[in-house]
């Protein structure tokens, strides 16, 4: 649910503004009602500008940290410095890092020029100029290894060095005033050897490594300076962005600033601002206002919380869909996945790693937790079991085998699946219309909802060989043919019957086409599910299959390897599809019909951290 908000303003004398600040600050619970950009605040800029530095030094700090093994890769504290000293500390960090770039590129170059050098083996340069103050030359060739020509060495002194990849690499020693004619690329050598260039490499090698363990050495003694430095400076980017969204009156003598708070801080809120002497009072929420949306959800549906998010937090004046899809992500994931064998690995992997993990991914573990609950429901249902569908592999579920779901019954749950969710979306979004607007408002989205309950059964239990009584259908048809009339003539109150019957004709051409496309989109839940299982099948064939010669003693070894291999990559596969797929049948048929609008900011209190 979206937790209430009230909306106060605040005059306060202009000497005693930044001692009123600090108490709202310590308070913690004040969203500031932001009525104008900071864009082009220079200050606020600044801050965020400075901010974003630190950050990302502490994100590579943090790197260097997890990248080193063993005990060394605890962070030992050691002073904390100023933040002047911090500040210091940051740009020393920046420039050894542009050192690292510098010789990562220099590196990059030596080992182009080193790989170029090796195909003519470690020789010196020394020897070369040898021969040149003996009066010869040493020329590097390159041709093709059919275009190479053996006349070549009856001119002068060819000695082949290489042949990789049908290119023939030789030098030609020859006086100085020869004339030569091989017919051959002549190759452009380094002024440096082999040898050389490898010792500069492990230079610059060693250079690095120095500044990086400089670097790891900082960050395990200084990196809590820098986050109280990123704290300090969140800090001071709050505290401006309230200044700034304080408007000033009476000759800048009197600071008027407003603010949201949550319904059940606001008692708390008034007794500690009352006994300052602060003068505060209860504004009316507009409709224009952009309220801050603070999520309340309980322990199972605040897992589901990310998911709204990622999409967009609702606007205040409807309802959270969160608690809403819930339920139906969780069976879908569940659908898609298919597989009893691959859910019993998904809660035993959860329940493994939840104790031994960070606070904050201990609620994706319960969500991958409740995900492999659903997934070993639906495989149960289904009989599929690591690939193995146990009615037909298993003897010893043969007498039971009628009460396993069929892969056709199994499509035909999927559209009544989304049959339901579509029909509850609608519901939810004639439920807004009523509260919002009125009920008289809502009476045309109740109306199609009644129209496709009732064409639905009257058309798909027969379909499904669930008999009705003769009588039973002509309710349902009466129900729809009586709610058509309110959808076609009274879809707009107020409005002359001509207009409300047009309206009516489009909304009905929507409605008709909308609802059975969407409702066929949940084919992909039972399309997703038989794919899984049956990769998981075809994985379990190749393992029997592909070690049936070998001997039983070592036969296991290769199966196990095939098996592990196969299932790991099925439930990877499995576990893309039954996230995106439950994805985008929540975030486009169910927003789509249930009028999700979106668009709400995050509650965010102005606090000390």
């Amino acid at each position: 649910m979206i937790v209430k908000m009230n909306k106060y303003a605040w005059l306060v004398y202009h000497k005693e503004y930044d001692a009123f600040l600090e108490r709202l600050r310590s308070l913690g619970v004040v969203h500031v009602n932001a009525f104008q950009s900071t864009k082009d605040h220079p200050v606020i800029q600044k801050l965020i500008s400075e901010n974003k530095r630190v950050k990302t030094q502490i994100d590579y700090l943090n790197t260097l940290l997890k990248a080193d093994e063993g005990e060394a890769s605890k962070e030992q504290a050691g002073n904390l410095l100023t933040n002047p000293e911090t500040e210091q500390l940051i740009t020393k960090i920046e420039n050894m890092r542009d050192r690292i770039a510098t010789i990562d590129v220099s590196l990059g170059a030596l080992e182009k020029e080193r790989t170029a050098l090796s195909v003519w083996g470690d020789f010196k340069y020394d020897t070369l100029r040898r021969l040149q103050d003996a009066g010869y030359k040493v020329t590097f060739y390159s041709c093709a290894e059919s275009a190479y020509d053996e006349n070549w060495e009856k001119e002068a002194s060819v000695f082949v060095i290489n042949t990789l990849q049908s290119i023939v690499y030789f030098i030609v020693v020859a006086p100085v005033d020869a004339l030569l004619t091989v017919n051959a690329d002549i190759v452009r050598m380094s002024q440096k050897d082999y040898g050389m260039v490898s010792a500069e490499i492990e230079a610059e090698k060693s250079r690095k490594a120095e500044i990086e363990t400089t670097l790891l050495s900082i960050a395990h003694s200084n990196l809590h300076s820098l986050q109280n430095l990123h704290t300090t400076i969140e800090n001071d980017t709050a505290w401006n962005d309230a200044l700034a969204q304080t408007e000033r009156k009476v000759d800048d003598k009197l600071m008027f600033i407003e603010g949201w708070i949550p319904y059940d801080q606001v008692s708390m809120l008034e007794q500690s601002l009352s006994a300052s002497g602060y003068y505060y009072q209860q504004m009316e929420i507009k409709d224009e206002d952009q309220v801050p949306i603070k999520l309340k959800n309980n322990k199972f549906s605040q897992l589901f919380e990310p998911i709204t998010k990622m999409y967009s937090l609702p606007n205040y004046q409807e309802f959270d869909p969160t608690p809403l899809f819930a339920p139906f992500f969780m069976l879908f994931f569940g659908l898609c996945f298919g597989d009893g064998g691959y859910g019993l690995l998904l809660i035993i992997l959860s329940v493994f790693l939840r104790p031994r993990v960070k606070e904050s991914m201990k609620p994706v573990l319960s969500l991958v937790m409740f995900f492999g609950l659903a997934t070993l429901c639906v495989g149960t249902i289904t009989g599929s079991f690591f690939g193995v569908t146990l009615a037909k592999d298993v003897s010893a579920f043969s007498s039971i085998k009628h009460y396993f779901l069929e892969t056709g019954n199994l499509m035909i749950i999927s559209l009544i699946i989304g049959f339901i969710h579509v029909v509850f979306a609608k519901f939810v979004a004639a439920w807004k219309i009523k509260v919002l607007r009125g009920f008289k408002y809502s009476l045309s989205a109740f109306g199609w909802i009644f129209i496709i309950i009732s064409i639905g059964c009257a058309l798909g239990l027969p379909a499904l060989n669930v008999p009705l009584p003769q009588n039973v259908v002509y309710v349902l048809l009466g129900i729809a043919g009586l709610c058509s009339l309110i959808v076609l003539f009274y879809n707009l109150p107020g409005k002359n019957i001509f207009l409300n019957f047009g309206a009516g004709l489009w909304n009905t051409y929507n409605m008709v086409t909308g609802v059975i496309g969407d409702v066929l989109s949940y084919i992909r839940l039972y399309a997703i599910g038989l794919t899984g299982g049956l990769l998981g099948g075809v994985f379990n064939t190749m393992a029997i299959d592909m070690t049936s010669s070998l001997n039983p003693f070592v036969r296991w070894l290769p199966m196990l390897a095939i098996l592990l291999f196969g299932h790991a990559l099925n439930i990877a596969l499995c576990t893309i599809g039954a996230l995106v797929h439950p994805l985008r049948l929540i975030y486009v048929e169910y927003f789509k019909n249930s009028e999700f609008e979106g668009g709400g900011i995050d509650y965010k209190p102005f606090k000390k951290l």
